[in-house]
């Protein structure tokens, strides 16, 4: 393969890691947005504190994801954007409204405050449900069919659900006392909703793309690929045995529930990301048709070597510094 077959392929690296880093941090503290109706006033400050150094900082990654979408693959990107406008405006709503609520709430007069927590619940209620329709439209190759858009309402409310699943297992790990308790009960309610829409939209999605049929199915692949289904459904019961056993959270495990989740999220986009090689468009553009001229892929290289390790090193750092257990939000 020569450099400028492989150029294109690592900028779809570098956007495929930037978008999975940005559903697995962003989605957690989305699905803590999505509990914070269930808690009580004192337990909203303790959830909204827990993801207060974090949540700005892991939409970074979405704008390098988009970024590298837009400068490396222009073309891709018009036929993305024009399809999914109105999602990307109300995925953009939710986001801003999620800021503004965030700030406010703390900050309002403290009438105001029930107001504002509904609409950081509603801003993050629309942010993952619009990544969710998405994502479903993105694997229909934009079909405006009634099974397309049938799909893709589907994984609008499946979304949500997992962010939810990851942000109480993000909860586990950061609270403790009467709020970690629920949030195991939240992660208890929430697993088999998902776990059936997860199983759902896995068997309808052969049904909406052909080509996964044959990339999964066809001997010997079908064997090849199959840890990823076993891996996962391992990865769903050690969140089921931990949130049904209190005492093993208490031992200090809960971490068990985010990570087995953020393990089924990362197993998901390497099997959609197998299922739909070398096309960036599914049925319509490849990898290759869709990236500009070497030459600029060889300028915008350099600028992207720079900033993904200050982008990872300073996320490193970011967490390391704010590690352990949350405690209510203050301003003071």
């Amino acid at each position: 393969m020569t450099w400028a077959e492989l150029l294109p392929l690592i900028f779809l690296a570098v956007m495929g890691l930037a978008l999975l880093a940005y559903v697995v941090l962003d989605g957690y503290d989305l699905g803590v947005g999505l509990l914070l109706p269930l808690a009580d006033d004192a337990q909203k400050d303790t959830m909204i504190s827990s993801i207060g150094p974090f949540w700005d900082a892991n939409e970074t990654w979405l704008v390098l994801g988009v970024g590298v979408l837009l400068v490396a693959f222009p073309h891709a990107h018009g036929l993305v954007l024009q399809a999914l406008y109105l999602p990307v405006a109300v995925m953009l709503i939710g986001l801003i409204l999620r800021g503004v609520a965030f700030d406010f709430r703390v900050k309002a007069p403290l009438q105001y405050k029930a107001f504002w927590n509904k609409a950081f619940f509603a801003g993050s209620l629309l942010a993952s449900a619009s990544q969710g329709w998405m994502l479903g439209s993105y694997i229909t190759g934009f079909d405006p069919g009634p099974l397309g858009l049938a799909f893709s309402l589907g994984i609008a409310v499946t979304l949500p659900a997992a962010y939810t699943l990851l942000g109480a297992g993000w909860l586990i790990m950061k609270t403790e006392g009467e709020l970690q308790e629920r949030s195991v009960f939240w992660a208890r309610r929430v697993l088999w909703p998902m776990g059936a829409a997860l199983v759902g939209i896995s068997a309808a999605t052969p049904l909406v793309n052909q080509g996964v049929v044959e990339k999964w199915f066809s001997f010997p692949m079908v064997f090849a690929l199959l840890p990823v289904p076993l891996m996962c459904a391992v990865a769903f019961f050690a969140v089921r045995w931990v949130v049904t056993h209190p005492e093993v959270v208490k031992a200090g495990y809960g971490w068990v529930v985010f990570a087995a989740t953020v393990l089924i999220f990362v197993l998901a986009f390497f099997g959609l990301s197998y299922s739909i090689y070398p096309d960036i468009v599914i049925g319509r553009m490849t990898v290759w048709q869709a990236a500009i001229s070497t030459s600029s892929l060889n300028v915008i290289f350099v600028g992207v070597a720079i900033t993904l390790p200050v982008i990872i090193l300073y996320t490193i750092f970011m967490y390391k510094v704010f590690w352990g257990k949350a405690r209510a939000l203050s301003y003071q």
